[in-house]
């Protein structure tokens, strides 16, 4: 029975992050926001940098736990977030009025929420999975990526086809955070008061891979099918009862059978000595040679692997974020405004499966064999690198097509890219400076998301406000001036390219220079596995 509590709290955090992930339907109704405070397009993006800022407190949540009650902390998230969001639902009901100044502090509160969420969900699965908890932390957060497409299966379903009310996503964000907290309260309070070794647990890796197929399931249904064919019993079904009885069906299953598992002799790609004595000052100078050595957060700030992992996230996913902020402009200039939801359940569901590709390493390492062979092992910044792949070439895409199609598809690798950047950066930043402080190294990380909301949202919006001014195809819409046309974001997407081009250099220089301290980490266990297989 206690080791079944482990993992109802694992799915709480499931719940948690499916309805908290409330920042991917901004573009919603941003342009409504934007009609009834009659603000530029820079001011709006000064909105959305608001519920970034949000993350420059996520500090505070670990502060936080480590004084108050894990689910004290849930439910002081919960009232930020229905604090900010309610009141800007009111607002654009045009029920109350507010400075501009007042709406960014709704924003701010409401980017809190979020933050502090995510923290409390790491928290929990790190201590309830003392050896698997990257599995963990990955399943849980990739969740958070079905929020956009859970919310506009719902709009849907409440409203009517010919008239979808966009208000109605700020209701869901107040309120929905809120009742997945009073849901996953019963497993919070009841979770083991004892770590429990996971490591001697072999039904441990099968129940991960039997949640990560469901999670997979969960994503396709929703991706795949038309919002109208959709059900919300069938998803329910999918988040809720089979995660919570995964667990007791596998060990059933092992118990009646007498079932050994297999294991599974699957090897990592290996990582040659490539560009040796090519840069060697920039790779050798101060580069880290131990994981998991712990830093707090002023030895942490030091190391230039840290900064080259913070430039990698700041050119990198903070990036994808920005441009999901501004999908609602932006297809409304291409003159796909109708699309916008569509678009968002785009790229929150593929970010959602980018945030399950995450996993691979650790999901593979649950199937480790003893007799694993020297060198076969993962380098998480190497997957780290190749996930930063997809994201020039899809700015490359927005640049030379305007059509839907290839929106829509850059759209989804941005989405892809970005989620697999937020799901593994709480795990490379553990491994990379230790798990004790990863609370606080990992807010102090994050700061790079409303730097970068600043920067790329004010390099958006004052290119589009320039060819407001400049363009004979600007509209009004609701009072405010809209651009049309492909030349609108042209020039943003070049830009932003180029500087996710040179995150993708930067995560690579980082995988080079941390490849030694994965071989000196992995080396020891496999010769302590060839010294058992030899024994025996």
């Amino acid at each position: 029975m206690i080791e079944w509590r482990k993992w109802t709290v694992l799915v709480a955090t499931m719940w948690i992050q499916a309805l908290s992930g409330t920042n991917f339907d901004f573009p919603s109704y941003s342009t409504e926001l934007k009609s009834v405070l009659g603000i530029t397009q820079v001011e709006l993006n000064y909105l959305s940098m608001g519920s970034d800022f949000g993350k420059l407190f996520g500090w505070c949540s670990g502060v936080m736990l480590l004084y108050f009650p894990t689910w004290v902390v849930v439910f002081m998230a919960a009232f930020l977030g229905l604090f900010g969001y309610g009141l800007q639902w009111l607002l654009i009901q045009r029920l109350i009025s507010l400075p501009y100044f007042m709406v960014f502090i709704l924003c701010l509160s409401a980017g809190c929420s979020i933050t502090w969420f995510n923290t409390v969900c790491f928290v929990l699965c790190i201590k309830n999975f003392t050896n698997n908890w990257p599995l963990a932390v990955s399943l849980s957060v990739s969740f958070n990526g079905l929020t956009a497409a859970l919310y506009n299966l719902i709009v849907t379903k409440i409203s009517s086809h010919e008239n979808v009310n966009t208000t109605s996503y700020l209701i869901l964000n107040a309120f929905l955070p809120f009742i997945a907290s009073i849901a996953a309260l019963g497993p919070i309070l009841q979770q083991p008061c004892t770590q429990i070794d996971d490591t001697t647990n072999k039904n441990d890796a099968h129940t991960f891979a039997c949640l990560y197929i469901l999670a997979a399931i969960t994503g396709v249904y929703l991706f795949v099918l038309h919002t109208s064919s959709q059900n919300i019993l069938i998803v329910a079904l999918l988040l809720v009862v089979l995660p919570l009885t995964s667990p007791k069906i596998v060990n059933g299953l092992k118990q009646a059978r007498h079932i050994d598992w297999p294991s599974y002799d699957l090897v990592v790609n290996s990582y040659d000595e490539m560009l040796e004595g090519v840069f060697d000052k920039v790779i050798e100078k101060d580069r880290l040679v131990v994981l998991g050595e712990e830093h707090s957060a002023r030895l942490m700030v030091t190391r230039c692997d840290f900064w080259l992992y913070y430039v990698a996230y700041f050119c990198g996913g903070t990036i994808g974020l920005v441009y999901s902020n501004n999908l609602g402009q932006i297809s409304q200039s291409l003159g796909y405004g109708s699309e916008t939801e569509a678009l968002v359940s785009i790229y929150s569901t593929c970010s959602f499966f980018g945030r399950l590709i995450s996993a691979v390493p650790d999901l593979v390492s649950c199937y480790y064999p003893l007799q694993m062979k020297q060198k076969a092992y993962a380098t998480r910044t190497g997957w780290l690198a190749l996930s930063l792949v997809p994201m020039p070439i899809a700015y490359l895409v927005l640049v030379l097509s305007g059509g839907y199609s290839g929106l829509s598809v850059s759209t989804g690798l941005i989405g892809i890219s970005s989620g697999f950047v937020f799901s593994s950066a709480v795990s490379i930043t553990s491994e990379l400076f230790g798990s004790k402080s990863s609370g606080i190294n990992h807010n102090i990380l994050i700061t790079n998301i409303p730097l970068g909301s600043l920067l790329y949202g004010i390099l958006g919006g004052v290119i589009y406000e320039h060819h407001i001014e400049s363009s004979q195809e600007m509209v009004f819409v609701g009072g405010s001036k809209v651009c049309m046309g492909k030349n609108c974001y042209i020039q943003t997407f070049g830009l932003w390219g180029c500087i996710s081009l040179l995150g993708l250099c930067s995560s690579f220089l980082l995988f080079v220079r941390t490849k030694a301290a994965y071989r000196e980490y992995y080396q020891p266990k496999n010769l302590i596995s060839d010294e058992m297989t030899t024994i025996m």
